[in-house]
């Protein structure tokens, strides 16, 4: 269903999931889990998964806060693309990777919820692809003091606000880890 032509395969997205990004994150564990879930599930399939890493005047490059957390192993052959957006796609080698593996729907995993993981929903719709939010596989940490609504609220709002996306030709949706599916014409 993807605008994308010639590209009916689906990648698992795995987003920031760094020490520092997730530190003091809510249900942090249960969401790395689901991750992992959705990581061994799409290696079976034969299904891309690839690793995104922010970096930024925050988040050093190289630090032990921008490191992956020790519960998710990226292997050697699954690409690892370093950003310093929030959409994964700005100044990034993603569109390339993703073309090459005849990607046309992604899988959105990982952090920050309010930040990354909303520029690259709509960064991937907006460029085409259909694109399918893991509801109970991202996290975002406690930004209410700024003003921002509380953590889960953020979460649910996202979880419900991307159900209901849609453009021509495009699909978009927000499933939980056990109803995930890699085919491409799902949208679960």
């Amino acid at each position: 269903m993807t605008t994308l032509p010639d590209r009916p395969n689906t990648a698992l997205l795995v987003i920031d999931v760094q020490k520092g990004v997730v530190a003091g994150a809510p249900r942090r564990d249960e969401v790395i889990a689901n991750i992992d879930t959705l990581v061994d599930a799409a290696r079976v399939q034969d299904v891309p998964v690839i690793w995104v890493q922010h970096s930024d005047d925050g988040l050093e490059r190289g630090s032990a806060d921008w490191e992956y957390v020790e519960e998710l192993v990226r292997l050697d052959t699954e690409p690892l693309v370093h950003k310093n957006y929030g959409d994964s796609f700005e100044g990034t080698e993603l569109e390339s990777l993703l073309a090459e593996r005849g990607v046309g729907r992604v899988v959105v995993t990982g952090a920050q919820t309010d930040v990354c993981i909303r520029s690259t929903l709509h960064g991937a719709f907006v460029r085409g692809y259909d694109v399918t939010l893991v509801g109970d596989a991202h996290t975002t940490e406690d930004l209410s003091e700024y003003g921002a609504p509380a953590p889960e609220q953020v979460m649910a709002h996202t979880n419900l606000y991307w159900s209901f996306q849609s453009a021509p030709g495009r699909s978009a949706g927000t499933v939980d880890t056990a109803k995930v599916t890699f085919e491409a014409a799902d949208a679960g």
